[in-house]
């Protein structure tokens, strides 16, 4: 049911070549790579520069986040009054490194915070009632959420009338009036600590536990104090696909030398346990490897020994609990793969992708995947997928949404159809009656089809910039090395080239299609990772347009280019000069 590669529409990024030139001059880049640079959004001499040498005294000032100053004052209060604090997050991988960043932060500053973990199945998600009676239990007189809370009323309202402040730091998007979106709602907190309320770009889109991290820049006032956690922000900035700009671009890049060097014990050993060698660690390995497993007991047992991995000293407990999220994983993919298949037979079934927006929903799925296979399903139609698990009569899930369709502001115009909802704009959890369904079903499509554009739902794909093969060298592998690390809001460059002559077309492996590519007497391997459905199109058409991704392989000692395929199409007869699109 994935897109046919032969269905995609191709679009390219192009600037007037005097603009090229410039940035290419200011960038000391190739102009293939300035192109790319422009297509980021980096057009001054000073982006670029932020861009291309992330460095921590770079980092934005956290007090110019609103509330920031109030979070400080009431946390310096609660040091100075021997206060026990509460730190209540959430059980996601973003959640718990925002806990655990919050947790050794103010355990160094000299608060006695102590922390606890909604159950996704018992509790629910985020700060809740619970939480205030587990704060009431340890004498706390302070609550901090992390990484939630800013949809808390409830919560806070009764923290509140027991005697408790609550400090809300999160960065999901607030409540707002259905016919005046800029005006908020907001609990009745002390402070409330979310850069979607008005932080300046470079913070804007902090990850839970980026936020966290701010909360301790401002409490030490120099960031090289707190080093050591960007390990923790830097996995959470991933797990939680905020753009990797601004801070979060420094965050990840100094985080990541952390990771691999293994100075934290519980990532060290965890990172064994998956089969990741000490000496070799590539960034992709967050997203494919460490955060499912951290993800993992959240999703399917209880999360709170996540924290205790993350913060221990302990080699042997390390390794206990590295083990025990290595086995949770192996059962989470089982389930996942369980519902993923009964997911593509309801769609298939009931034909419903034929709508604009897929809503599904059983009371045989587990509720700890359902976000994930949300998120496959979206992708593999490009539409917005929201799969829900009933029980008791209440419909409840993960929605995962596309560029062009914010899934968080069609649920609030859908929000007297719903018990609750939170998230963001790509990603947002829901709940609802189940005699609401097909009423919800309804209304969000039609939501998404007066207000996404028509071609929101073909799917497409954006090249950075239209190359030829003799374009491909080192020297461009080492530029496009600048740009690491690639994820949401910077992704990998993707370039095209035209009229490409295909050379001994061969399946190779579990269906991969390798070939020669060549053009003017320059020629490339190529391979495309599960393409090898393909192989007869390029049998019939000897030149083929092709997107890939220019990549260093190395195989059995040796280096050398490679493309890597996202796509191609039979070249047309026409001009080989003209427009790749």
């Amino acid at each position: 049911m994935a897109i046919d590669i032969l269905n995609y529409r191709w679009y390219v990024n192009k600037t007037n070549a005097e603009y090229i030139n410039y940035i290419s001059k200011i960038a000391s880049v190739s102009p293939i790579v300035a192109q790319v640079l422009i297509n980021r959004g980096l057009k001054t001499p000073e982006q670029i520069d932020f861009f291309l040498n992330p460095h921590l005294d770079k980092l934005s000032d956290p007090m110019d986040i609103p509330d920031m100053d109030k979070a400080v004052g009431r946390i310096l209060w609660a040091k100075r009054s021997k206060e026990k604090v509460l730190i209540c997050g959430d059980y996601d991988a973003d959640g718990v490194t925002a806990t655990s960043v919050m947790l050794e932060g103010l355990n160094k500053f000299g608060v006695d915070a102590q922390y606890c973990i909604p159950n996704r199945l018992s509790d629910g998600y985020g700060f809740n009632v619970c939480s205030v009676d587990q704060a009431l239990k340890i004498g706390a007189k302070l609550i901090i959420t992390v990484d939630c809370g800013i949809t808390s009323f409830d919560a806070t309202k009764e923290a509140n009338k027991r005697g408790i402040d609550v400090i809300i730091t999160d960065h999901h998007e607030p409540f707002s009036e259905l016919n005046s979106p800029n005006s908020v709602l907001l609990p009745e907190a002390v402070a409330i600590v979310n850069p979607k309320l008005g932080a300046l770009s470079s913070q804007k889109f902090l990850s839970g536990a980026g936020v966290s991290f701010k909360i301790l820049q401002a409490l030490f006032g120099n960031v090289y104090d707190i080093y050591e956690f960007l390990d923790l922000v830097a996995l959470g900035t991933v797990a939680d696909f905020v753009p990797l700009q601004g801070d979060n671009r420094i965050f990840l890049k100094e985080g990541l030398k952390l990771i691999q060097s293994g100075n934290r014990v519980g990532l060290r050993i965890l990172k064994a346990v998956a089969g990741i060698k000490s000496d070799f660690f590539k960034p992709t390995f967050l997203n494919y490897i460490l955060i499912p497993r951290i993800n993992a007991a959240g999703r399917i047992s209880d999360a709170s020994d996540v924290v205790k991995l993350l913060t221990t000293k302990n080699e042997a407990e390390a390794e206990k609990l590295s083990l025990w999220l290595n086995d949770l994983n192996n059962k989470r993919q089982q389930i996942e793969e369980t519902v993923y298949n009964e997911v593509l037979a309801e769609i298939n079934e009931n034909k419903c992708y034929e709508t604009p927006v897929i809503v599904v929903a059983s009371e045989r799925w587990h509720i700890g995947v359902v976000g994930i296979v949300a998120s496959k399903i979206a992708e593999s139609l490009n539409r917005p997928a929201l799969v829900l698990t009933i029980d008791n009569g209440v419909a409840k899930g993960s929605s995962r949404s596309t560029a062009s369709f914010d899934i968080h502001q069609g649920l609030q115009r859908c929000k007297d159809l719903l018990l609750r909802f939170g998230g963001h704009k790509q990603a947002a959890g829901l709940s609802l009656p189940v005699e609401n369904l097909a009423k919800f079903r309804a209304r969000i499509s039609e939501i998404f089809l007066a207000t996404a554009p028509e071609e929101a739902i073909l799917p497409r794909i954006n090249i950075d910039v239209t190359t030829k093969l003799s374009d491909i060298n080192m020297n461009l592998i080492n530029e496009i090395a600048k740009l690491e690390p690639f994820g949401c809001g910077n992704e990998e460059p993707l370039f095209g080239a035209k009229s490409l002559e295909a050379i001994n077309p061969r399946i190779v492996g579990n269906n991969h299609l390798k070939m020669y590519l060549k053009q003017n007497g320059r020629g490339l391997d190529c391979i495309g990772f599960d393409f090898g459905s393909y192989i007869e199109l390029i049998e019939n058409n000897q030149f083929i347009d092709v997107a890939f991704y220019p990549v260093l392989n190395e195989w059995d000692g040796s280096k050398y280019l490679q493309l890597n395929l996202k796509a191609f199409r039979p070249t047309k007869n026409e001009d080989n000069n003209s427009r790749l699109y």
